[in-house]
């Protein structure tokens, strides 16, 4: 079959392995696309630098829609954090597969390695991938063939078994060396990209999903900067820890939130839900002056600011850390 025919849609994080499984493919003639999913938790940037890299063009769309409907409960739980990695991995198979559809590619492939992460690349997950997204047979893990049962696209011969990787495990010497062998010497760390697998992030995530029925995207957002603090099962504040942080938060503000801040001194910027009562807006006041240097006993003033206008609170600060619960 004429190779140059061959067209291949690949997920892309833009790590290391993606970008050997799209060379493989690349180097035996296969016209290779690449598709990065983004959401709040992980972006297509890295991919974006990898296609620069090689060559190899890259289709960026984002999926948060679809994917917080799954992350919600997905089908086999999550990981050590909130991670749902064969649920995700399913979801943007199936969703990879979709395009391939309706975009005329053959195939679908990734760089997944065999054994390489212990829940999520496993014989038995790799498997629940395929089955659950719909395309089985229809992906190919170019780094891995032929340690696993050859797929429907080897057997049509799309591609060439023989030239396919048989990688297993955690060593990473095997993808180094194969790197070198096709000259690639620019590539990122293997470190992971995905906020899902962070503990604490996943532990304020979990807090929202705890309290908050529905959700916009600011919301997710919102978790990666500053202090958390639950006052109450319906009022979490959040506080800036620098003037980044300050600076971040406010970009995410909309009118659901109140702006609290202290008056003529540097002071954190503290977001408080709007819906929340008068005594919890002050505790959120006196927690706002408790990271500034005013003395602990001292009435101070404090600023509260919404859409319809400002007034002006005295209240004293609160030691940090001493009230509500901190995430």
């Amino acid at each position: 079959m004429d190779n140059q025919k061959v067209r291949a849609l690949g997920l892309c994080s833009g790590g290391l392995d993606s970008i050997l499984s799209g060379m493989i493919l690349k180097n035996q003639g296969v016209e290779v696309t690449w598709v990065s999913f983004e959401t709040p938790f992980f972006n297509g940037d890295k991919a974006e630098k990898a296609s620069r890299q090689t060559g190899i063009p890259l289709i960026r769309r984002d999926i948060t829609d679809i994917y917080m409907d799954m992350l919600r409960n997905p089908k086999l739980g999550y990981g050590k954090n909130m991670n749902p990695c064969r649920d995700c991995h399913s979801l943007m198979f199936r969703l990879a597969g979709q395009m391939m559809d309706e975009g005329g590619w053959d195939f679908l492939f990734s760089g997944e390695v065999l054994g390489q992460r212990p829940l999520s690349q496993t014989k038995q997950a790799l498997r629940y991938v395929e089955k659950q997204s719909g395309y089985d047979g229809k992906i190919l893990r170019p780094l891995s063939a032929r340690a696993l049962p050859e797929t429907d696209v080897e057997k049509a011969g799309l591609v060439r078994r023989r030239e396919l990787m048989d990688f297993s495990g955690r060593s990473r010497k095997p993808q180094i060396e194969l790197a070198k062998n096709l000259g690639i010497t620019n590539y990122p760390s293997p470190a992971g990209g995905c906020l899902l697998t962070d503990t604490n992030f996943s532990r304020r995530l979990k807090d929202l999903f705890d309290h908050e029925d529905r959700l916009v995207t600011s919301d997710i957002h919102l978790l990666k900067f500053g202090r958390h603090i639950r006052l109450s099962d319906t009022v979490k504040i959040v506080v800036g820890r620098t003037r980044g942080d300050n600076q971040s938060i406010l970009a995410l503000k909309d009118d659901r939130y109140l702006e609290v801040d202290a008056v003529g001194m540097g002071s954190p910027a503290v977001l408080v839900p709007v819906h929340a009562g008068p005594e919890d807006v002050r505790l959120a006041a006196s927690i706002c002056l408790g990271y500034t240097k005013v003395d602990r006993d001292q009435e101070s003033q404090v600023r509260v600011k919404s859409d319809r206008g400002s007034e002006v609170v005295r209240v004293v600060p609160v030691e940090p850390g001493t009230r509500g619960e901190m995430l």
